[in-house]
């Protein structure tokens, strides 16, 4: 499974390399806004170091247990947080709990993840930067205005976080790579291989891949290839990335230059709609 560390060092280290080529390009704005992100990715990871970290010994004398206990008792969006790295895209509270039910313990329902968005809101606009990371909404391409039906994570970068007219597609396959992957692992280390609903997500996403599904699937989720939904994603993902990454960055671009920072994370007000088209006359 894929690790939440493992991905914001990765984050962390991609966004150093950025920050290096936008100082050595000479883009001061580009290189802030860079830089700001890292102290957020570089907060988010020791965040999860510390929770990782058990404060005492366990009271109870059955130590297999206690991964799950410590899961379960994580507060909501700190689970939410861990499926939206093992996915790596913006997600809809749906798909956000599915993900968390096949690979996570602890419970997660999408009633709590409605009130959580506007906490999260509250609690940056009370005290900006006070936590390692925010739970904020996706931003529309064209007007920069939040889309409430898909979440993000603010140590993400702006092309991240920004859904352009293909992003839907490329966010689906790179979602279902993600998924594959993370299934891969635990047929490898789980000593009862991936869990049903592990196996039923995958499913969920390969029937809406072209050539994901083995020609002799029966119609049961033990049929499918991991591997053969990595090829199949991997290969219409080729198609659409150059495209869809090329929207993201001149929406991020726009995004950088018209909003403020809390806007950048929750999206610009309706009432900044007629600013933002005037701003791209």
């Amino acid at each position: 499974m894929s690790d939440p560390l493992d991905a914001l060092e990765k984050s962390i280290g991609t966004l150093r390399r950025a920050i290096r080529d936008a100082a050595a390009a000479g883009d001061t704005e580009r290189a802030g806004e860079l830089r700001m992100q890292l102290r957020r990715a570089e907060r988010a990871w020791d965040a999860l170091v510390d929770a990782g970290e058990p404060a005492t010994a366990p009271p109870s004398p059955a130590p297999q247990a206690a991964p799950a206990a410590r899961g379960s008792q994580l507060p909501a969006r700190e689970h939410v947080h861990r499926a939206l790295m093992l996915l790596g895209v913006p997600a809809a509270p749906k798909l956000i709990v599915d993900v968390h039910e096949a690979f996570f313990p602890g419970e997660l329902s999408t009633s709590k993840l409605s009130s959580l968005r506007r906490d999260e809101e509250r609690s940056y606009r009370s005290s900006p930067g006070a936590r390692p990371y925010y739970l904020c909404p996706a931003l529309a391409h064209d007007l920069l205005t939040p889309v409430r039906a898909l979440i993000t994570i603010s140590t993400w970068t702006l092309e991240q976080r920004v859904i352009g007219p293909l992003s839907p597609r490329t966010d689906f396959l790179s979602g279902a790579i993600r998924i594959a992957e993370a299934v891969q692992t635990s047929a490898e280390s789980a000593a009862d291989g991936p869990s049903p609903q592990a196996l039923r997500l995958l499913w969920r996403f390969a029937v809406n891949i072209p050539d994901a599904m083995p020609k002799n699937a029966s119609g049961h989720e033990g049929a499918l290839d991991a591997q053969q939904v990595i090829g199949a994603a991997q290969a219409e993902l080729d198609v659409h990335t150059e495209t869809d990454r090329a929207n993201r960055a001149a929406a991020a671009r726009q995004a950088r230059k018209s909003l403020s920072d809390d806007e950048q994370l929750f999206g610009a007000p309706l009432r900044g709609v007629t600013h933002l088209r005037s701003a791209r006359a």
